[in-house]
């Protein structure tokens, strides 16, 4: 696969390696809180420190040269939907869970929900990637679909249950929620304009915006999550 180093420039395989270094640098501050969790389940530190440590493994195979295909003759990174179609799960799970502090039983139905609507989203995503034509928006609407099920689960339902909690466990929740639908709205507008979509920013570019992205959107994510959950003060 040292081939692809062709199609790479020298500047995307440093956005490649700096990305790697956030991510393992975000696992070892987990790591260490864990040691003192706070009043935090001892699983939302696993899921945080398992988000950045898949991710960076991850990416660092496309930091090598490996990690993605030519299709057509454009790099389809296929790492990245291997990241994701494990991370993404894992963060609204992280979300999830904070909509749900105090409450002793969560509700698997909303947790398997977003879960399941999220594979579709990601896999939606990567078939387009392979795909041409009329293919291509055809795969990418059904994942930009699932994606507003997500949304539509984790600002109604979700947002109910949470808001039965202690003022400043819903607030935390919706901060944290705002925050992920942030992000992760600017995927997809990311991906559309990538080689994948439409094809306005090139290719390293394109590698910029899905190093910024997913830096904030895990580790910045699960920092700020825990950070506040840390210290919490119930009214």
């Amino acid at each position: 696969m040292k081939h692809l180093y062709a199609f790479m420039s020298d500047i995307e395989v440093t956005l490649l390696w700096i990305y790697v270094g956030v991510m393992f640098t975000g696992a070892a501050v987990f790591a260490i809180w864990s040691m003192r969790r706070k009043g935090v389940p001892r699983v939302e530190y696993f899921i945080a420190f398992l988000i950045p440590v898949w991710s960076g493994l991850a990416y660092m195979s496309m930091a090598m040269g490996q990690g993605a295909v030519l299709v057509e003759g454009q790099l389809v990174y296929f790492a990245r939907y291997l990241d994701w179609v494990v991370t993404t799960p894992l963060l609204l799970t992280a979300l999830a869970l904070t909509g749900m502090h105090q409450v002793k039983k969560k509700d698997p139905i909303i947790i398997a929900s977003l879960i399941v609507a999220d594979v579709i989203m990601i896999s939606s995503g990567f078939i387009a990637d392979l795909s041409s034509g009329v293919m291509v928006y055809t795969w990418y609407l059904a994942g930009v679909t699932a994606f507003l099920v997500i949304l539509w689960i984790i600002w109604v339902p979700l947002r109910k249950m949470s808001k039965k909690q202690d003022q400043s466990v819903y607030k935390v929740y919706l901060i944290m929620c705002g925050y992920l639908t942030f992000f992760w709205i600017s995927y997809p507008i990311a991906w559309l304009l990538g080689p994948s979509g439409l094809e306005i920013t090139g290719q390293s570019g394109d590698t910029l915006l899905f190093v910024i992205l997913p830096i904030f959107s895990k580790v910045g994510f699960s920092l700020l999550d825990l950070y506040q959950l840390r210290h919490l003060k119930y009214g």
